[in-house]
């Protein structure tokens, strides 16, 4: 098997550094249950800060941060309105009927993103017969839409709209951080309309593991009894929530730095006959690409790049996803790309 030198698979793949080990090994633990953990206690006080709410709650990952934040919200029956690409439609495995008990109204967006006025037609009329909205949840950046970046006037809009009509909000933050760099709009500001909100410390940041959720004082008190109940409860979790602190004040800036590769790729790769990438603009880390003009599939093309030591997904029969983060250099950019037209070149 070919040793992999290039990954491009998810930022997902992203590793801690040295220093973020460092920094983990040294921290200072306790039982986080009983909120004796301070260095988590530090982090979830520094993420409410950062994101303008009165507290947040430490769990193992974004899924847990949507899910409590459905369940907190929503009574069984409920209805949350969506984007129709939206990651909790596709990829955590039915999690809102399964863990919330609710039901989804997807909207056709673009590019991830929709309007005010799409939302004041999602919203169903108050009738004993139908489901109740109940929630409005927005995904910044919005993954499937490329990587798309809210714009902020838009991101408000469409909150107001949920909040006159007593909805609550909320903010799926994945990856809010590419966003913040991206727009050079404040992570607090992009939240300040919503009710709760999350951010990954994992994919861009480059921790191990782990995702904070922040809302009212209320909202994270209740939130704390799903985290029991859905099996979110940690002990000494302060040697995880210590790599979240030192990317939050090491790892955000440099985000720059992903966006500028993938925007590389995507130049590089668009001179290739056969490619065509899918956004005219490459706004965060991602490049999505379609291979159909190209005569392969896009699993086959992504089978012969791991034979050249190059992963990048296969996400539709006939597009791949490349995304960039910490570990990948400019460097990896023009060897995947090389990689590529020597497969795609007759």
């Amino acid at each position: 098997m070919t040793p992999l030198k290039v990954d491009l698979y998810s930022d997902t793949q992203s590793r801690p550094t040295e220093g973020m080990r460092q920094y983990m090994m040294l921290a200072e633990v306790g039982d986080e249950q009983q909120s004796e953990d301070p260095t988590t206690n530090q982090l979830i006080e520094n993420v409410a800060n950062l994101l303008g709410k009165e507290g947040a709650i430490f769990l193992p990952s974004g899924t847990m941060c949507n899910e409590i934040a459905y369940r907190v919200h929503c009574e069984s029956g409920d209805e949350i309105i969506l984007d129709k690409t939206s990651h909790t439609l596709h990829f955590e495995v039915g999690a809102p009927g399964a863990l919330a008990g609710v039901m989804t109204a997807p909207i056709e967006g673009r590019h991830g993103t929709f309007s005010a006025d799409q939302v004041r037609a999602a919203i169903r009329p108050i009738n004993r017969h139908m489901p109740r909205s109940r929630l409005l949840s927005v995904e910044n950046t919005a993954n499937l839409g490329g990587g798309t970046i809210w714009p902020f006037e838009q991101i408000n809009e469409v909150a107001t709209v949920a909040h006159d009509h007593g909805l609550y909000t909320h903010l799926d933050g994945a990856r809010l951080f590419n966003a913040v760099v991206g727009a050079g709009v404040a992570a607090k500001e992009f939240a300040a309309s919503y009710d709760s909100v999350w951010i990954d410390l994992t994919k861009g940041l480059g921790a191990p593991v782990g995702a904070v959720l922040a809302g009212s004082e209320s909202f994270i008190d209740r939130a704390w009894r799903f985290k029991h109940q859905f099996g979110g409860a940690m002990r000494q979790s302060g040697i995880i929530a210590a790599a979240g602190i030192y990317a939050l004040e090491h790892h955000i800036n440099r985000l720059a730095e992903d966006h500028e590769n993938a925007r590389l790729l995507a130049t590089e790769i668009s001179k290739i006959s056969g490619i065509e990438v899918a956004s005219e603009v490459v706004e965060t880390n991602m490049v999505f690409f379609s291979v159909e003009k190209s005569g392969l599939s896009a699993a086959e093309i992504s089978l012969r790049l791991l034979d050249r030591g190059v992963r990048i997904g296969a996400f539709s029969e006939f597009t791949l996803r490349a995304v960039t983060y910490l570990d990948v250099s400019a460097d990896d950019i023009t060897y995947a790309s090389s990689a590529l037209k020597e497969i795609l070149t007759p």
